[in-house]
């Protein structure tokens, strides 16, 4: 039997039972349309722990006092920094040089920046005892000029305030950031319009402050309108002199579309105060020295703070811990879609097998008219696979029309032509793995024995 005469039967099989064919193909369209979903979920959590992390630097390392994790009154949060690892000093700072180190003004970057001697001693011992546990700018100093291995280091702070512009009828609450000048560069952000913070700035206690964007467009409606407007901060005018670009997400759970930047100094005189919990971050000349460089500056605080814990961490390790679990989230995703089509292959094999036992009697007159094993193998073959490609279609095309319904409910999908084409494989797979059992028990059947079936 020819190939085209073997596809015309299958079609006209198929077409006289399409109402078992679609709850034939059910469990494969369940099945494909659950594979391009959750490879599409899969894709929007990689693509939401890569926005997180856009800004930080893999050899970033924050250190912050242990005791902010419990958290404090008008806080918005244990001094994480919106927009990623928060803003250090000018680039370039640490150009070799001098062993000494001279601050280079608030905000500034650090020259020299030379080795530290006997870093295992205590060469604060008795400088700065009974201070408080609060890190300080004073800190920042000390650990660019002992640690080596470092070619930034700042300080900076985050609370939440209420905010009053333009045309608002009340005050709303936003978070509020004390930065540095270099913040803006270390931190990747962008700006639409303006300038960010600069050093004299922070110098002269400005009341000067930019927008995320989120915020500009809530509060003014556009940049353009924003730019040298006033904004109320806790009661004080600030001149809004920059307007950020669109940044989304970061690894803290804010998003610098949603934060108001200020002068550091300035938001820790009028915003801050006693309550001030800020957070100190450094960057590691080499990647690789990481986990060095963490080490000493424990050692260095806890010469500094003898008795006080500090939380070290990296930007390295948040990222590979939450790429892993990205990961493992997709694939035990995955295994579940994977269940789905077992059981829709399963299906698909029952009812081939109630098929054979209807069409024995075709299958006798198929073989006394000289069709081979092989022909009746086919024919069952292409029909098993033509139901699970049917579905597989099917459950592609549902899969596709539900991912702006799952975007409803806040959660990021991503349409990947890979989860397409393991939906379409697997239901293939499935349909000729589940059909090729009983194509083989109607091709073994005898032609006489088939005849003879009642």
């Amino acid at each position: 039997m020819r190939l085209s005469e073997l596809i015309r039967l299958v079609w006209i099989n198929i077409m006289e039972n399409k109402f078992k064919v679609l709850l034939t193909s059910l469990g494969i369209i369940v099945g494909a349309a659950t594979i391009v979903l959750v490879i599409a979920i899969g894709q929007g959590s990689k693509a939401d722990v890569a926005d997180q992390f856009k800004n930080l630097n893999a050899g970033a390392i924050e250190v912050r006092y242990q005791a902010s994790m419990q958290g404090m009154e008008n806080q918005g949060g244990p001094g994480g920094m919106p927009g990623g690892m928060p803003g250090g000093m000018p680039p370039g700072g640490f150009p070799g040089g001098g062993g000494g180190g001279n601050r280079g003004g608030a905000g500034g970057g650090f020259s020299g920046g030379g080795n530290r001697s006997g870093m295992m001693g205590s060469p604060f011992a008795g400088v700065r005892s009974n201070v408080d546990a609060t890190l300080t700018y004073d800190d920042v100093e000390e650990l660019a000029l002992f640690v080596p291995g470092i070619t930034t280091a700042t300080i900076s702070a985050s609370g939440s305030y209420a905010v009053l512009g333009y045309d608002m009828e009340e005050e709303e609450d936003y978070t509020v950031v004390g930065a540095y000048a270099a913040y803006a560069q270390v931190s990747n952000l962008e700006l639409a319009l303006g300038d960010f913070i600069t050093q004299e700035d922070t110098e002269d206690l400005s009341r000067v402050c930019v927008l995320g964007s989120r915020v500009c467009e809530e509060i003014f409606g556009n940049a353009a309108t924003a730019y040298n407007s006033v904004l109320t901060i806790d009661g004080r005018d600030y001149t809004v002199i920059g307007v950020l670009g669109s940044m989304g997400t970061v690894s803290s759970g804010v998003s610098p579309d949603t934060a108001v930047y200020l002068p550091y100094t300035t938001a820790e005189k009028y915003l801050f105060g006693g309550s001030i919990d800020p957070t100190v971050t450094v960057l590691a000349e080499d990647v690789g020295d990481v986990a060095q460089v963490m080490e000493d500056v424990e050692i260095t605080l806890a010469d500094i703070h003898p008795g006080v814990t500090y939380t070290i961490t990296d930007a390295g390790s948040s990222m590979k811990a939450a790429t892993q679990s990205a990961n493992t989230m997709s694939l035990l995703l995955v295994s579940i879609a994977s269940i789905v089509f077992v059981v829709g292959g399963v299906g698909i094999m029952n009812v081939l097998f109630v098929s054979v036992q209807e069409r024995t009697r075709e299958i006798g007159i198929l073989k006394a008219l000289g069709c081979s094993r092989g022909n009746i193998l086919m024919e069952f073959l292409m029909e098993s696979n033509m139901i699970s490609t049917f579905g597989g279609v099917a459950g592609v095309a549902i899969g596709s029309a539900l991912m702006p319904l799952l975007g409803r409910f806040d959660m990021r999908v991503e349409a990947s032509a890979a989860g397409v084409v393991m939906a379409l494989v697997f239901a293939i797979l499935t349909g000729t793995l589940f059909g090729l059992y009983p194509a083989a028990k109607a091709a073994a059947l005898k032609p006489i024995d088939a005849l003879n079936h009642e």
